[in-house]
């Protein structure tokens, strides 16, 4: 399947800011069984942009706006290539927990086992570990089934109910949170039993009738696990599902704290205000790669209304993975 994402960032300024310096991370990965065969950023004011690749293979856009400007808009379009993965097993042998062990022991897997920002063993977490059983038992890949089940159980999904920087107790005193939470929740379960999970920021293409709790429109967030025989696999706690030929993978970290779609500081005093529009488009066959990708007519007069003068707005936090 072939997908072509648009995805459209705007700050709007109450007053007008000297400079802003941003990063983004929208530039989908080309590993496993995906492709990014075309990626183009659009940025207004326009600006040198430049790219870097990090230690982890996320691919990362910057730039510095020294101006006066009001706003800030970035638009990323791209063009990916996702094969289907095959299935994935319901459970592994009998001695997958010491295979499990003796390849951590081998590799370098500190970072996706250890503590981080917003993936910690809180008294709340530990609470919840017990509810769900969580601990070593049976097979890691039948554990790591039943805790992407139990998190999808245990928690509403509610758009907007938490902020970008909330912590896991704020989402386990409420039970409620969007897919940022739920993927951090479930990364500190499973690293509490000794099994490398890391944060993967993305998309995910909404079919009618799939009835996905995560809402159209926006970014998406879930949990890769390294499971012997297996590799990094992928479990979706928002949505109660595998990583499969709908999820887009964008980056990769420890939590969000590594991963932000957009992370910049300005020189100003004055707040700002955050708008996010996601747009993602399948097709059975990809548009030759020298003509540019068609743009829908909705997604025309959504970038018209960015180009308008900014209002006088309250101060937003940074972008949310819902």
């Amino acid at each position: 399947m072939f997908y072509q994402i648009r995805h459209l960032t705007k700050y709007r300024y109450a007053t007008p800011v000297a400079e802003s310096v941003t990063e983004t991370r929208m530039h989908p990965r080309s590993d496993g069984n995906q492709r990014c065969l075309q990626f183009h950023l659009s940025v207004s004011p326009r600006c040198r942009v430049f790219s870097l690749r990090d230690y982890l293979g996320n691919n990362i856009h910057h730039f510095d706006i020294p101006g006066l400007h009001s706003q800030l808009v970035v638009i990323a379009e791209s063009l990916v290539d996702l094969q289907h993965a095959g299935p994935i097993p319901a459970a592994l042998g009998y001695d997958a927990w010491t295979e499990l062990d003796n390849m951590v022991a081998n590799g370098d897997y500190w970072e996706m086992l250890l503590p981080s920002e917003f993936a910690e063993p809180t008294p709340a977490l530990l609470e919840l570990a017990k509810e769900l059983n969580v601990r070593r038992r049976d097979d890691p890949l039948s554990l790591l089934h039943e805790i992407n089940r139990g998190v999808y159980d245990w928690f509403d999904y509610v758009p907007k109910s938490t902020k970008v920087d909330s912590p896991i107790d704020d989402a386990l005193r409420s039970r409620k949170g969007v897919c940022q939470d739920f993927a951090h929740i479930m990364i500190a379960l499973v690293r509490s039993v000794r099994i490398p999970c890391r944060y993967v920021s993305g998309y995910l293409y909404h079919r009618t009738g799939d009835r996905d709790r995560s809402v159209e429109g926006a970014t998406h967030a879930w949990v890769e696990a390294l499971l012997p025989h297996l590799g990094w696999i992928g479990f979706d706690p928002t949505n109660r599902l595998l990583e499969g030929d709908r999820h887009i993978r964008v980056a990769i970290g420890r939590d969000y704290a590594d991963v932000p779609p957009t992370k910049g500081v300005y020189r100003g005093a004055t707040s700002s205000e955050l708008t996010v529009a996601v747009q993602v488009s399948p097709s059975e066959a990809p548009p030759p790669l020298d003509q540019e990708l068609p743009m829908p007519e909705d997604w025309s007069i959504l970038v018209e209304k960015v180009q308008e003068p900014p209002p006088v707005g309250p101060a937003q936090g940074a972008q949310q993975q819902q």
